[in-house]
């Protein structure tokens, strides 16, 4: 067994009775030493443990009888200074005060403003027990104004946004409690609007095309979602007059007010949303909630605010789903929401493309819950996993989870998710930077995974990916083209030049859709060649070479003209109007989709107007020839996906950087 210091002594080492004795140290001292090298060890840790025991003891009972002395010295000094100045004798007169005032968490030197709020610390000199002379700090909430330091009048909060109203009759005002700035900013006063009409040949040559396809749709179709210009018959999807609130905003652009006030009355007097069908949500918000809202803020128009609030309080109960990402289908009579019944599954880009409307819904109307509920949906899909930056184009409305092995695409059912990225940053700002910040990330991922190279001649395009990203296909839709004119838009809003190039090389790609068919005009779908083989950069297959006078081209050349000045997109846009004319016109009034851009001769025409045609195609085409492009510049304006204009509500930041490079300036152009 080890020995741990307990000795114990044999009778023959006890002392003798009468014999004489050591010295009693010299006898520890022996004793000591014939310890072993381990019990003297245990024995000096044990005398360390003890001796600091008690020093700590010690400093404990010295800091309490000091704290205490120092307590009943503040407690005379208080009594002291709450005795009346003819009552209190010269000896107890405090010490005079040295003020410091800061925000809290803050730290200013003596004698320095802050524009925190009225709270303030007051630092003093005074005496502690011992006589010793020590500064007190004491924490002071104002409730009546304060202009300087040391000084107990004035306004030190100029706004009164920190400042409770002045109560005579009260002396306990409690603190005003402020608020965080909402993210919607609330209602203002504004102005209607006024366009002076068109400015040279080309706008008005696009304003009479207008009033073709405008004078046909009153004729045959008043009231209706869509005519059938060849046929001369109307045609219904929602039964929400498609084709004239889309039309709203063109017309008040292009200064037709005769035909605007004229459509003004069939909303006030005939818009009947009691539709007892079920609608598309995302095609409704784009187009009618959109084309309202964006007529009332052009003509501060009532009729068109009340209709709008009315519209988006039918579409909310589509949000109400286990996750909040929206359902596709509401019935605006019953006010009952549902998925479709051939996918139970949402698409990712109508349920992202909702948020610049219900924004500016909550903004007219003073209620956030319009802006809440579509923001939410925002602010989840950005929390989601994502592959470089790029989505599936299903999402679910139970999970809120994506349909991982679904098509990443930037055309159909994915488009507009990445456009509302950017574009909700440029309606609200900083507070929305986020998005910002995805959008720049899914830039990066289509440059890496989706922007590929044709064959012979290098043109870039748009590829998808299939099966959750394993298979590449060289396919590209019409819908795609939106993109360079977003991307011209984010080098605007700050993100990198490069973007740019790509956009300028993608709108060429685009613009060669149309001009290298026979018609002039593009095909729904292009596929592209990527073999070191191939003669042509691309084809079209028959069943894709329909043509719905689609928008997308043209919003991009107007988008890259407006920010660069470079004639060459107005061109462009004006060989893509004359085809338009040539081959889609209906000599008795209106234009059609046709189903073949690959012969002149055999066009196929499908005899329908889509309200896309009139409420965005030939608006841009006005826009694109407009002689002054501040007409409607990116500074005050945000368009939605369906070329609805809407006001921004809060500019971002201005970016930190040079302007981009751009050809000779032309005056009237919101440049880069």
């Amino acid at each position: 067994m080890a020995d741990f210091g307990i000795s114990t002594l044999s009778a023959s080492q006890l002392p003798l009775l009468g014999t004489t004795q050591t010295s009693p140290r010299k006898t520890i001292w022996r004793r000591w030493n014939q310890l072993s090298r381990l019990q003297k060890n245990m024995a000096c840790l044990v005398l360390v443990a003890v001796t600091l025991v008690v020093i700590y003891v010690l400093s404990l009972e010295h800091d309490s009888s000091v704290e205490q002395s120092t307590s009943k010295a503040n407690d005379v000094r208080d009594a002291l200074e709450n005795v009346p100045p003819a009552l209190a004798p010269d000896a107890a007169k405090p010490a005079e005060k040295k003020l410091m005032r800061r925000v809290v968490g803050r730290a200013y030197g003596r004698g320095e403003q802050h524009a925190g709020p009225n709270i303030e610390h007051l630092r003093r000199d005074a005496l502690d027990a011992a006589g010793n002379k020590v500064e007190r700090v004491d924490k002071v909430l104002h409730l009546h104004r304060v202009d300087k330091v040391g000084e107990e009048e004035g306004d030190d909060d100029p706004s009164g946004a920190r400042r409770p109203p002045r109560d005579p009759e009260r002396d306990d005002l409690e603190p005003v409690e402020v608020k965080p700035e909402a993210l919607v900013p609330g209602p203002a006063e504004r102005a209607a609007l006024r366009f002076p009409g068109p400015s040279n040949e080309r706008q008005e040559a696009v304003v009479k095309a207008f009033q073709h396809a405008w004078q046909a749709y009153s004729r045959y179709a008043w009231g209706h979602d869509h005519l059938k210009p060849i046929s001369q018959q109307p045609h219904d999807w929602f039964g929400l007059g498609l084709t004239l609130i889309d039309s709203l905003d063109t017309m008040y652009i292009m200064n037709l007010m005769d035909e605007f006030h004229e459509a003004r009355d069939w909303v006030a007097h005939h818009m009947n949303l009691d539709v007892s069908d079920y609608v598309n949500l995302f095609e409704t918000t784009i187009r009618v909630l959109g084309g309202l809202l964006s007529a009332h803020h052009l003509s501060q128009d009532d009729v068109f605010l009340k209709k709008a609030i009315d519209l988006g309080d039918r579409l909310l109960p589509a949000f109400e789903t286990p996750s909040g990402i929206p359902f596709s289908d509401v019935n605006l009579m019953t006010r009952r929401a549902r998925g479709p019944a051939w996918n139970p599954d949402s698409s990712t880009a109508e349920v992202a493309t909702l948020q610049l409307e219900f924004n500016q819904l909550s903004h007219i109307s003073g209620d956030s819950k319009y802006s809440d509920k579509a923001t939410a949906v925002s602010r989840h899909i950005s929390g989601l996993a994502k592959k470089e930056g790029l989505v599936p184009i299903y999402i679910s409305t139970k999970d809120g989870q994506f349909r991982q092995y679904s098509v990443v695409t930037m055309g159909a059912r994915g488009d507009s998710y990445y456009e509302y990225l950017l574009k909700q940053y440029a309606q609200l700002g900083q507070p929305l930077a986020h998005l910002r910040d995805d959008f720049n990330a899914s830039v990066q991922g289509i440059q890496h995974l989706l922007v590929k190279k044709s064959k012979p001649n290098e043109l870039t395009f748009l590829a998808e990916l299939m099966s959750g990203g394993k298979n590449i296909k060289p396919k590209m839709d019409h819908l795609a083209c939106f993109l360079p004119g977003t991307l011209a838009l984010g080098v605007r809003l700050g993100l990198p030049t490069s973007y740019m190039k790509l956009a300028e090389e993608l709108a060429h790609t685009c613009y060669l859709t149309y001009s290298r068919q026979p018609t002039g005009l593009a095909p729904e779908i292009t596929y592209f060649n990527m073999n070191s083989d191939a003669t042509e950069d691309f084809y079209v297959k028959p069943l894709d070479a329909h043509n719905l006078l689609r928008p997308e081209t043209v919003e991009s050349l107007w988008y890259l003209y407006h920010l660069t000045g470079n004639k060459t997109y107005q061109d462009w846009g004006w060989n893509i109007f004359q085809a338009f004319e040539k081959y889609t016109k209906v000599p008795t009034g209106g234009y059609t989709s046709i189903g073949n851009v690959l012969d002149p001769d055999n066009l196929s025409p499908r005899d329908s107007m889509e309200s896309f045609f009139l409420g965005e195609t030939l608006k841009y085409l006005y826009l694109l020839f407009s002689d002054d492009q501040r007409t409607l510049n990116l500074n005050d304006f945000v368009f939605n996906t369906e070329a609805h204009p809407l006001p921004v509500l809060r500019r971002p930041p201005a970016p930190a950087r040079a302007p981009v490079p751009r050809p000779v300036v032309r005056p009237g152009h919101d440049y880069i």
